[in-house]
């Protein structure tokens, strides 16, 4: 470290120390991530005084936390009885966990609001009593086995966690060294083509990874340029994950295998689905021989590197850097990345895969920021062609699907991606039994489906208002609804396949293995069935195939043996379930986005798709407008 960066740390540290009273006994000011963490032997005087924190927090522009110092934290087991003769009863708490390395304790109970108190009032005496910061949440009616596993990680790591924070910590609040305010953005992947989602983001001060994904449909293209001459993972500062599709985060643990250890910016629902999704990958590499670009332990390093941020929390990443996530209305936990680099010299946005319209699940994408001179958005249905029916019509059809199926006695396989496009789709299925326009049946879910689902339940501030609104206010959680049933096992599959009509959710959506396969097989001879596609089948796979009029398509059976398999049963494609926004949405975003971009940069979308959305903007709105390619750089100032 220079001597002007331990200058600066000094200054700042100082700083915080003279604004405080002597009485706070503060005994350390440390950088830990974004945060500067304020330990204190008193700090009910600095939590009494809450606006000093907040106003010195202004003055200084960093994001301030006060902790009480470890030595006087009352002990486990007594901390936690205190906290349960605080809370009343009713709030029928389920779990109390501490993390040691922030000084917090998370209190998991079926009704927060009386964990919270009014006003906050029984947070405020849970620290006067225990000296511990508490973190509230509300218990998951569905238990996700993956969630506490990465608490349990994440707490029993907690000494190295901590050194991890004060690590990246010290490097945000390094002093600027130079001030010549250049930006330079470099495509690694995702750019004129869609999967391995990569760009690099260079400033005079800093290096940021914006996406690290992983192309699983194509191995000649499967990885992000890492090997440009530009990219040196000893120098990089950040790296920022806007959703947890593999196209956008595949590939985060394989920085980690080469060395990386500074900070992941993402969502609490993004790391969650992120780590299923990853363990997942290596899963399925595994069974079918393929390469493991990492291992388990280097998901395990990228979980605990990870730095999760709320939607609208503003947060620096490095010394010219700011970055503030927006919802984009894609799937849980999904953002639109905002930067603020230099001091206001420039701002851009960058909108990862988003939704421009009300959903089921969430609400739609954000468009208001507070500066902006690039843009930079996805084109994955940029096409003139690309228009998607209205949502009435693309429920009424589903629903006439289901229900002629089950008139004549069949079943009905849906193929559906675990994560965004599985939950949209139990909504539907709920509310249209609610509402008796399709018969009430089983819907069965297997594969991955269940985990996700579970994960949903676990961050309902994420879903939409009229989901919050169900479930906080009159106690209806439509996901619990009785009409799914989880399979748990192989055995059950033939026992569904001969039973009654009913309903199957399976992964994968294409059919490019996953459970939904092997039903596909026991289900295609018999023209009472009916398949239903409600996402996009990439070309070369089973799904795609399917689609196109296959009559008749080579499968293995149980016993390994090599049959063709009749495709008599019915096939149906509902079009407009989409994450994505269609290219009437992604224009009317464009002309929405306030304020008005100076620069509009497209991606993540086949080659004439990115030319021609490009080429529109540039005429709509007679603004600058570029396409770039992989591995291609632009100068944004």
């Amino acid at each position: 470290m220079t001597s002007a960066v331990k200058t600066e740390h000094v200054d700042i540290r100082e700083s915080v120390k003279k604004a405080l009273p002597r009485s706070a006994a503060v005994t350390s000011v440390e950088f830990e991530g974004p945060e500067i963490a304020i330990y204190s032997k008193a700090p009910k005087i600095l939590l009494d005084d809450g606006d000093k924190i907040k106003a010195l927090a202004r003055k200084m522009r960093k994001r301030l936390v006060v902790r009480s110092a470890p030595e006087v934290r009352v002990g486990h087991e007594e901390a936690e009885e205190s906290i349960r003769k605080l809370v009343p009863a009713d709030a029928e708490i389920t779990s109390i966990d501490f993390d040691v390395s922030r000084g917090e304790v998370i209190i998991e109970a079926q009704k927060p609001g009386l964990v919270i108190g009014r006003s906050g009032s029984t947070l405020r005496e849970i620290t006067r009593r225990t000296f511990w910061r508490p973190s509230v949440m509300r218990t998951p009616p569905i238990e996700s086995k993956l969630i506490k596993q990465i608490r349990y990680i994440v707490q029993s790591e907690a000494a190295y966690r901590n050194k991890i924070f004060r690590d990246i910590g010290r490097r945000i609040h390094r002093p600027p060294l130079l001030n010549n305010g250049w930006i330079r953005l470099t495509a690694f992947g995702g750019f004129k083509e869609v999967g391995r989602q990569s760009m690099f983001l260079q400033t005079s001060e800093s290096n940021i990874l914006i996406e690290c994904g992983v192309n699983v449909g194509t191995p000649s293209k499967a990885f992000p340029r890492l090997d440009m001459p530009e990219f040196n993972l000893d120098e990089l500062d950040a790296v920022i994950i806007t959703h947890a599709h593999l196209d956008h985060c595949g590939m985060v643990p394989f920085l980690f295998k080469y060395g990386y250890r500074g900070p992941v910016y993402m969502t609490a629902p993004t790391l969650n689905l992120a780590t299923l999704l990853q363990l997942d990958y290596l899963d399925v590499a595994e069974r079918e021989g393929k390469l493991r670009p990492y291992r388990d332990r280097d998901v395990k390093e990228a979980i605990l590197h990870t730095v999760t941020l709320n939607y609208g929390e503003v947060t620096d990443i490095a010394p010219d850097v700011r970055l503030t996530l927006h919802n984009a209305g894609h799937i849980l936990g999904s953002a639109i990345v905002h930067l603020h680099i230099g001091d206001g010299q420039y701002n851009l946005a960058y909108t990862g895969d988003f939704k421009f319209g009300r959903t089921r699940l969430l609400e739609p994408a954000t468009f208001t920021f507070p500066r902006l001179e690039t843009l930079i958005v996805e084109s994955t249905y940029g096409h003139p062609t690309d228009k998607m029916p209205p949502r009435q019509e693309v429920e009424r059809k589903f629903a006439s699907i289901i229900k002629r199926t089950v008139e004549r006695g069949g079943k009905v396989l849906i193929p559906v991606l675990a994560v965004g496009r599985a939950q949209e789709i139990m909504l539907v299925l709920e509310d249209l039994v609610t509402k008796k326009r399709i018969p009430k049946i089983p819907v069965y879910i297997e594969g991955m489906i269940a985990q996700a689902t579970a994960i949903h339940t676990t961050h309902p501030e994420a879903l939409s208002k009229k989901i919050r609104e169900m479930i906080f206010h009159q106690g209806i959680n439509p996901f619990l609804n009785e009409i799914f049933v989880q399979v748990d096992s192989h055995e059950q599959r033939e026992e569904i396949v001969e039973g009654e009509p009913c309903v199957i959710m399976a992964t994968s959506g294409m059919l490019a293995g996953g459970p939904s396969v092997e039903y596909f097989r026991l289900l295609a001879p018999d023209e009472n069935n009916t398949l239903c596609f409600v996402s996009y089948q990439s070309p070369q796979t089973l799904g795609s195939r399917i689609q196109k009029g296959w009559k008749e398509i080579p499968m293995r059976n149980r016993d390994g043996q090599q049959v063709m398999v009749p495709v008599n049963l019915e096939i149906a494609t509902v079009e407009g379930f989409s994450g994505h926004s269609d290219r009437k949405q992604i224009l009317n975003f464009v002309k929405r986005v306030n304020p008005a971009p100076e620069r509009v940069l497209t991606c993540h979308g086949e080659a004439t798709k990115c030319l021609n959305l490009a080429s529109t903007i540039h005429k709509a709105l007679n603004i600058d407008t570029k396409a770039l390619s992989v591995t291609e750089s632009i100068k944004l100032r």
